[in-house]
């Protein structure tokens, strides 16, 4: 009789595929409160190494970390028209706090634009204090009618980034500064994921930008993720907030601005990008645990080597975690640590030491092979960054061979419904045929230019429309 799989095969039902990963893999379970998520320890460990990476590349471009309140009067959002319009289907409004009515609701964070622009026209005197770029790591919320865990959650983990510039050019570098060296590289390089650098249309722009750019990644299902959005603002806060500055010439200038943000979304677009038939596969770059040495036996001498080799693997630089629960069968250790999607695994039992080797199992290419134990340390640096470097190439595949290029907005709609991307020409589509997708449930992921790059206006001449289903 047939083992059942541990998983529901992705090919048979990819979202109940996806449902059970992260919970036999125990990265999360749902909340008590529809729509919200407890992050089981691996997977928060999967969020550290994403903050870690982050943080690093939002201080190298110069942003420093602060804090501002998870409660924001209701008032304050009402000063930017299209912000409160776009955020208000999603919002929590506390009316009642120490057992009396508030003589003002407040908002518990959708996001900050609004209380930090609050702040910043009191910080913002003259041209000596811009740019001023902040950025803080907070929970938000978001009321969400059709929650899924990591993709669409009630309440969320995420970065967002604040800034104030003396001009709209240094504002607009500054995003695009942000969205190519700060998230595409994190992504790229690190999560491995292929994504593409674009434009929002003013339909799906963040509400209150003049512009949104935007990182769209493909995942195993073909539907389209947005992985991090990049916003200039223009001045319609600073209008708001009268956040003013003293220039060089002595006039009173506003200010322009820009926010960014990415969240805890990208795990989600992490286990849909890499994941497979046996679990989640974690690029080396960012694993938590990069190697897990696992004793099959509890035999002394085997396990004083699964130590001895953790130690040196340790010492060499990478992330390793020793398996010496011997007291649970190596088979579904093996299996554990394969749903968990570490990179390598090294096997130490009796025989393995006479031979003086280890078996090497790869989560990523897959296979297993018999190496000589001293050689792990010389070995597994090359390996790891091999392995990193095939998941972006098969990201890059699946994209690249499930996209088409299409002349008719029928023909989009179709490769779309049909579990791929289209690009058509946006002048071909345009704002009618943007509404036509959004009747088929397909939307315009973003705008780009001929060549690939991040167009510098939405009606630039050979603008390109990418299209798809999206989570």
């Amino acid at each position: 009789m047939a083992k059942a799989p541990v998983l529901t095969p992705r090919a048979d039902d990819f979202p109940r595929w996806y449902q059970d990963l992260i919970s036999k893999a125990e990265l999360a379970d749902n909340g008590p409160v529809r729509g919200t998520m407890v992050i089981r320890p691996y997977g928060y460990g999967l969020w550290e190494r994403m903050q870690q990476e982050m943080d690093a590349r939002i201080k190298e471009a110069g942003a420093q970390n602060a804090y501002f309140p998870l409660f924001i009067p209701q008032s304050y959002l009402t000063k930017e028209a299209e912000h409160v319009e776009g955020f208000a289907p999603e919002l929590a409004v506390v009316t009642h706090a120490g057992g009396k009515e508030l003589d003002e609701p407040v908002v518990v964070r959708p996001t900050s634009e609004t209380i930090v622009n609050d702040y910043f026209s009191k910080w913002v005197q003259s041209y000596r204090d811009l740019p001023l770029l902040i950025n803080q790591w907070a929970n938000v919320v978001r009321w969400e009618m059709r929650p899924r865990v990591f993709l669409r959650t009630t309440e969320f983990l995420w970065q967002e980034g604040h800034t104030a510039h003396a001009t709209y050019e240094d504002a607009r570098d500054y995003a695009a500064h942000i969205h190519e060296k700060v998230y595409a590289d994190f992504m790229v390089n690190v999560l491995g994921i292929d994504v593409v650098l674009g434009r929002k249309t003013p339909r799906e722009r963040f509400a209150g930008a003049v512009n949104t750019l935007t990182l769209e990644a493909m995942m195993g299902d073909g539907k389209a993720l947005q992985m991090g959005t990049s916003h200039e603002l223009g001045q319609n806060f600073a209008k708001a907030f009268n956040t003013r500055y003293l220039s060089r010439e002595g006039r009173e200038e506003l200010v322009w601005q820009t926010s960014w943000g990415s969240s805890t979304r990208m795990v989600g677009g992490l286990i849909m990008s890499h994941g497979d038939d046996s679990g989640l596969r974690v690029p080396p770059r960012l694993a938590p645990v990069q190697a897990v040495v696992l004793a099959i036996k509890g035999d002394d001498a085997v396990l004083a080597k699964v130590h001895e080799i953790g130690d040196r693997l340790k010492a060499a630089g990478v992330r390793v975690r020793v398996d010496d629960r011997t007291d649970t069968p190596f088979g579904r250790r093996a299996v554990d640590w394969e749903l968990k999607g570490v990179p390598v695994r090294i096997e130490v039992g009796p025989r393995d030491l006479e031979n003086g080797t280890a078996m090497l199992a790869r989560r990523i290419p897959g296979g297993k092979e018999p190496v000589a134990i001293d050689s792990l340390v010389r070995l597994l640096p090359a390996v790891l960054e091999e392995d990193q470097a095939l998941l972006l190439t098969q990201s890059r595949e699946r994209r690249e061979s499930r996209t088409s290029e299409v002349s008719t907005i029928g023909e989009a709609i179709e490769a779309a419904v049909a579990g791929g991307w289209a690009r058509i020409p946006w002048a071909t589509l345009g704002e009618e045929g943007e509404a036509e997708l959004a009747a088929h449930a397909v939307t315009v992921r973003c705008l780009v230019a001929e060549d690939g790059s991040v167009p510098g206006s939405d009606d630039a001449p050979g603008n390109v429309a990418v299209v798809a289903r999206a989570y």
